[in-house]
């Protein structure tokens, strides 16, 4: 029996808290729609900064508006005004878009990795090899990739059968807390979702992790310690991010697989929102504290003089 509505439970337990969540969670929702608008605006109106770390990055801040748009309304709409219902097939969309995103944000990430390695391990080879083209066909292939893992997982779900319950200890559907509520064998879905797993965002942090190997055992050949220091200095903030989205995503994917004996159902249900919010919300600021040249390009963005017409 196919569902015509599901039920978003919100935080159990955490009932009493509402008002104070929604309040902490607008204010991450206005800072990283503002950060990243910024990022965007800034990268895309400034010639100079048309490379392809910056272009990377400005399609990390693209992504991230799109993954806290994805959830942060409805669980919003939870906390303020008690609207718990969504349709199946919103459900479904929903849960498309946030694995889909999610393996963008992967990928993307291994592809500023990469540059990184491009810059510091083959610098004499780097204009030839991280081309306009180059970013391109990276971009067509994060997409590509990306769609035709993850658009499987809403039919996965359609032809599962539901009759006991509609309800979802979620404040937002992800595939798994939808899976669990069905009638009948899920191992379809949980071998799918592992493979989507090791198909995309392990194999993403595996290959980071051999490029920054790699950055590595090149910066310590450096003579001097002022050169090593400059190298190491333009990948701290990709590193820093990384970490902030890979340590809450995989903790979630453990807890699923677990259950709650281990982790509690509120700390894994607050986690998941706040790793829909946090790395959007920091990602600008991380980039704007660390990247020099950003930071010169918002000042003279706030800088520049407002031109206004005065009608007499």
């Amino acid at each position: 029996t196919r569902l015509a509505a599901c039920f978003l439970m919100g935080i159990p337990g955490l009932e009493d808290s509402y008002l104070l969540l929604s309040i902490l969670f607008s204010i991450m929702y206005v800072l990283s729609l503002l950060g990243n608008s910024i990022m965007v605006l800034v990268i895309s109106t400034n010639e100079s900064l048309h490379q392809a770390m910056y272009i990377f990055l400005m399609m990390l801040s693209i992504s991230d508006v799109f993954l806290s748009s994805t959830t942060l309304p409805k669980t919003l709409s939870i906390f303020l005004f008690h609207v718990y219902e969504i349709s199946f097939y919103g459900c479904l969309t929903q849960v498309f878009f946030i694995h889909f995103i999610f393996g963008v944000e992967s990928a993307i990430l291994f592809s500023m990795a990469y540059d990184r390695y491009c810059a510091i391990c083959h610098p004499l080879n780097y204009t030839s090899i991280v081309t306009g083209s180059f970013i391109k066909k990276a971009a067509m292939f994060i997409l590509f990739r990306d769609v035709l893992l993850v658009f499987p997982l809403a039919f996965l779900l359609d032809r599962l059968s539901f009759q006991q319950s509609n309800v979802i200890e979620h404040t937002y559907c992800e595939h798994m807390s939808v899976a669990k509520l069905a009638t009948v064998s899920i191992t379809v879905n949980m071998v799918y979702g592992l493979m989507i797993i090791a198909c995309a965002s392990f194999l993403d942090f595996t290959l980071i992790v051999v490029s920054y190997v790699a950055i590595i055992i090149a910066v310590l050949r450096l003579r001097t310690s002022e050169a090593r220091y400059k190298a190491f200095n333009t990948c701290v903030s990709h590193i820093c991010v990384i970490i902030l989205f890979y340590t809450p995503a995989f903790f979630s994917f453990i807890a699923h697989r677990v259950g709650h004996k281990y982790v509690s159902l509120q700390f894994h249900i607050l986690l998941a929102n706040l790793y829909t919010v946090v790395p959007p919300m920091m990602n600008p600021i991380i980039y704007g504290i660390k990247t020099r040249e950003i930071q010169h390009k918002v000042v003279a963005m706030l800088r520049r003089p407002k031109h206004f017409i005065i009608i007499s």
